[in-house]
């Protein structure tokens, strides 16, 4: 394994993404997010993803010289385009400006169209804590799931993410998606030649399978599916939370994310910031916060959203990231 500090790190994805054609500013807010999601111990969307943004960038699926823009505004709602870039200065800019709206008039929805792959969503939402705001994220993805009922994808994974915060104490970071579980286990899987349990996936004639290599070919099946459509009920809300508002491609209309050839996903993303002073006001707000957490902690064992990650984080900053060598070198060699 190859150790980097959190500097390193971020300087080498920096130059590998910026060779690939992304502009410095799009170069510079993709490495940051990569390396956090890293430092959190989440490696399916850290730096195991530099190669394939690379060369999606290289490919034209994303356009490295886009640069986001405020499409359109009206009171506290805002459409932020990003012109078939990478996701996140456009993610960047959309929180920003909605930070700034939702201090002016207690609320904002803004969205992003035209994007790419956003990450971990729940990290964007941290300048909202940040600014004692609360915030709730949304995006599509390529088509991955059935609709309820459905035996072809249709639906992306489409996660969903909220973050509250404390005073005095770390926020309370809530980040899933609606599949029963992540894509990335049917990987791991299939690599070590192990089946998966029922109720995970469908093969691609839409029948039940626990074969992982046939689940990747077909779809994966929302949470709750077998019992419930309210997993897939779920999805389709986000799915046109972030499509048919603000005008982005539907999951089954892109590319999914795993090949090099393929469209510009054009997919959506939306932010939801709220200001607890225009409502209960702050004070009661933190209060009822407080009042809830130690409720919940009466029992042995709970364990306060997002605080395991950000227990990673901290460790990083002191000792760094550990990768794959074989990674490592990919990088290396994708910055030089």
């Amino acid at each position: 394994m190859a150790r980097l500090s959190l500097a390193q790190a971020t300087e080498l994805v920096e130059r590998a993404l910026r060779a690939a054609g992304a502009h410095a500013g799009m170069a510079a807010s993709t490495a940051r997010a990569l390396v956090l999601a890293e430092s959190q111990g989440l490696a399916s969307h850290g730096l195991s993803r530099v190669p394939q943004y690379a060369t999606h960038l290289r490919n034209g699926r994303a356009d490295g010289a886009a640069v986001a823009q405020v499409a359109r505004q009206k009171g506290a709602a805002l459409l932020v385009d990003a012109r078939q870039g990478l996701a996140f200065p456009a993610c960047d800019l959309a929180v920003a400006q909605a930070v700034d709206t939702a201090r002016a008039l207690g609320v904002c929805f803004a969205g992003v169209t035209n994007s790419h792959h956003a990450g971990v969503l729940v990290d964007h939402l941290r300048a909202v804590a940040d600014a004692g705001l609360v915030g709730l994220a949304f995006t599509n993805s390529p088509a991955a799931m059935p609709a309820a009922g459905g035996r072809h994808p249709v639906f992306g994974t489409n996660p969903v993410a909220a973050i509250f915060p404390r005073r005095d104490a770390d926020p309370l970071m809530i980040d899933l998606s609606l599949s029963e579980v992540a894509r990335g286990k049917l990987m791991v899987a299939a690599k070590e030649g192990r089946s998966i349990p029922a109720g995970w996936a469908l093969d691609a004639d839409g029948n039940p399978t626990t074969d992982p290599q046939a689940g990747l070919m077909g779809s994966m099946l929302p949470i709750g599916a077998v019992s419930s459509p309210k997993g897939a009920m779920l999805a389709l809300v986000v799915e046109l939370l972030v499509t048919a508002l603000i005008g982005a491609q539907f999951g089954f209309e892109a590319s999914s994310f795993f090949v090099d050839e393929g469209n510009q996903p054009r997919i959506g993303q939306a932010f939801l910031v709220i200001d607890p002073g225009a409502l209960a006001g702050s004070d009661r707000y933190f209060e009822r916060m407080e009042t809830l957490i130690a409720e919940m902690l009466v029992d042995d064992g709970v364990r306060l959203a997002g605080g395991r990650r950000l227990a990673l984080e901290r460790t990083a900053h002191k000792d760094g990231i550990a990768i794959p060598d074989a990674l490592h070198a990919q990088i290396v060699a994708l910055a030089s």
